[in-house]
């Protein structure tokens, strides 16, 4: 299966949709790390092909790759791991062992504006290649200190100088390392200096937002030894393929949260999904999800999912059952973890699951691109796949006892940090159905409108909402203009003026939903970003905003207002938006290389919509 696969890769092009399938089947596959290592390989060579690439090709991801060992298969995991997740890699490798020199030199690669992340990939000869001979512990300590206060400092510089991260990784304490020591009380201080520098490590990135650092020992521990003995003497690989591998998948997941495609629903099938046993055959007394040896494992993984609950992962069942028997397991079965109320949606029905994974993503107001379907059935997963290639899949088994670690195996949800409108998101979704309920009885959209009783605040920027402010800019695809990426740092550097947008109505607060990056200059006002989350489309907030922040420029004695829009394949729907609220255009779309500017002469302005009630305004 792997070789038909790899042989189906080498007959296409390299941005052919088809191909993030492929390496999700691989990544699935027996060998997973091998085989996406010889995609990866494979897709280097694509690229080199003279055809070139056909239109819709993704913005590539400017890596630098470093550190101290030889690197040479990690290029390839990389390529693959980005491709799976629709991402395009431009690595620029720097010398062997010059990662100090790189970190030391501003006006290089590292620093570059375009580069998005700067790998810097060390293992323990960074330590014990420095060491005297014969050495001892006291050295180790001071050897480590010595490093630890580099990094900081080469951190510290990183985010003086750089836009992109920064990305370190703890070091593995090989045992042909520790056991050169014959004491054995000296071989435990080792390790507990060892692991305290490590620790100081992970600590980098409480002062150093522009940091990140991957913490290899839950990699070590999922198998495949730290090195190979041979290479590592012969040809200075001091970290074996497979940990790179794995390390590679890592970088890939950390570089699809900061492209902002973070999901943001687990759909859970139900049978032998959540439980074991198949509840229209058996019914309710036949199923289990606690009490046997199988029970267990399925009760494991519903206290994993609650946990991801917790932290805002929205959860829905999509499963092929009658709603009813459905329900009443959801509600009063004794051995489950979770219950109905911990579910945003669910749906039951006997037809292709791909529409109920559409019902789900309309009634929630998102695309299905922020859908991840766990299921232990291969055709439904192929059903969905064909429908919906937008679904992640999660490709359960027959054994629930992998259940957890498949669902984890691809951080679908992780978010460069949790803010407080993640933990209540749940509770928000939950409100839709309230909303939904308004709009089917009222006579009209606009009479739903009108008993929303919708109130919009329009605020400077405070402290505190600098970290949902970065994560709207890295999620939101759809009502984005510019779509440019920003972290927390960049959000509080921004050489303008943010303003953030709330949104309450009569069935609950939704947060900070929105925000306009704003520079004032000579010849206008500029609106550099605007975002808005899918959650609160349709409620004419974006032209009650629009149209009090027209007003106020007006009233400053500003000449105009410009703006930007630079279309992507997801951003579409807000194609209009500054026509549809008197812009005019500059440069017309048909002319604009990558982004269509529009100025608007303050003359005509719109009015905030009456259903609205707008408070504090920009001043």
């Amino acid at each position: 299966m792997t070789n038909a696969l790899l042989d189906r890769l080498r007959s296409l092009r390299r941005y052919d949709p088809e191909v993030p399938a492929l390496l999700a089947e691989l990544a699935a596959g027996p060998d997973p790390f091998g085989a996406l290592q010889s995609a990866g390989r494979i897709l280097a060579r694509l690229d080199e092909e003279p055809a070139g690439e056909p239109a819709g090709e993704p913005e590539p991801v400017r890596v630098t790759v470093s550190g101290s060992g030889t690197l040479d298969g990690l290029t390839a995991s990389l390529t693959a791991e980005f491709a799976r997740h629709g991402l395009r890699l431009e690595a620029r490798q720097g010398d062997f062992g010059a990662w100090e020199l790189d970190l030391l030199t501003t006006d290089g690669p590292v620093y570059a504006p375009d580069t998005a992340l700067s790998l810097c990939v060390l293992d323990s000869s960074t330590v014990f290649d420095t060491l005297p001979r014969p050495w001892t512990v006291s050295d180790v300590a001071e050897a480590t200190a010595d490093l630890l206060a580099r990094l900081d400092a080469h951190a510290a510089r990183h985010g003086d100088h750089a836009r992109g991260m920064l990305v370190l990784n703890t070091l593995p304490l090989l045992r042909s390392d520790a056991h050169q020591l014959v004491d054995l009380r000296a071989r435990t201080e080792l390790a507990a200096i060892w692991r305290d520098f490590n620790a100081g490590l992970l600590r980098l990135v409480r002062r150093h937002p522009r940091t990140h650092v991957i913490d290899l020992d839950p990699l070590v521990a999922e198998g495949g030894p730290v090195r190979d003995a041979r290479l590592s003497a012969y040809a200075k690989a001091r970290l074996g393929s497979e940990l790179l591998a794995r390390y590679a998948r890592e970088i890939g997941h950390l570089t699809r949260t900061l492209r902002g495609r973070t999901r943001k629903v687990l759909v859970l099938d139900a049978d032998q999904t959540l439980w074991d046993g198949v509840l229209g055959d058996v019914g309710p007394e036949g199923i289990a999800a606690a009490g046997t040896v199988r029970g267990e494992a399925f009760a494991g993984f519903q206290r994993v999912v609650g946990q991801l609950a917790a932290q805002g992962v929205l959860l829905a069942v999509c499963s092929k059952n009658d709603r009813a028997p459905l329900l009443a397991v959801l509600r009063e079965h004794p051995d489950m973890t979770l219950r109905e109320p911990d579910f945003v949606q669910i749906y039951a029905s006997w037809g292709p699951k791909s529409d109920g994974l559409r019902q789900l993503a309309e009634q929630l107001n998102l695309g299905v691109d922020s859908l991840v379907l766990a299921d232990d059935s291969p055709f439904e997963r192929g059903q969905v796949a064909a429908a919906l290639p937008g679904v992640a899949l999660v490709a359960l088994d027959d054994e629930p006892a992998l259940h957890t670690e498949r669902l984890l195996a691809d951080g679908w949800f992780d978010t460069p940090e949790l803010t407080d409108t993640d933990l209540r998101r749940a509770a928000q979704y939950r409100s839709e159905g309230d909303r939904h309920r308004l709009r089917e009885s009222a006579q009209s959209y606009e009479e739903y409108l009108a008993q929303l009783e919708v109130v919009v605040e329009l605020a400077p920027l405070r402290p505190g909402e600098v970290a949902r402010v970065a994560q709207l800019t890295q999620r939101t695809n759809q009502f984005n203009l510019t779509t440019r990426r920003m972290s927390g740092p960049e959000v509080s550097e921004y050489a303008g003026h943010v303003l953030t947008i709330t949104a309450r109505d009569k069935f609950g607060d939704n947060g900070l939903v929105g925000a306009l990056f704003l520079r004032l200059a000579p010849e206008g006002w500029h609106i550099d970003n605007a975002l808005l989350s899918c959650r609160v489309f349709g409620r004419g907030i974006e032209q009650a905003v629009f149209a009090a922040l027209l007003e106020r420029a007006k009233a400053s004695g500003t000449p105009a207002v410009h703006g930007g829009y630079r279309p992507t394949p997801k951003n579409g729907r807000v194609r209009d938006l500054y026509p549809s609220l008197g812009f005019l255009p500059v440069t017309p779309e048909a002319e604009a290389v990558a982004e269509v500017t529009f100025r608007h002469p303050l003359l005509d302005l719109p009015e905030v919509p009456s259903h609205i009630t707008l408070k504090g305004t920009y001043q």
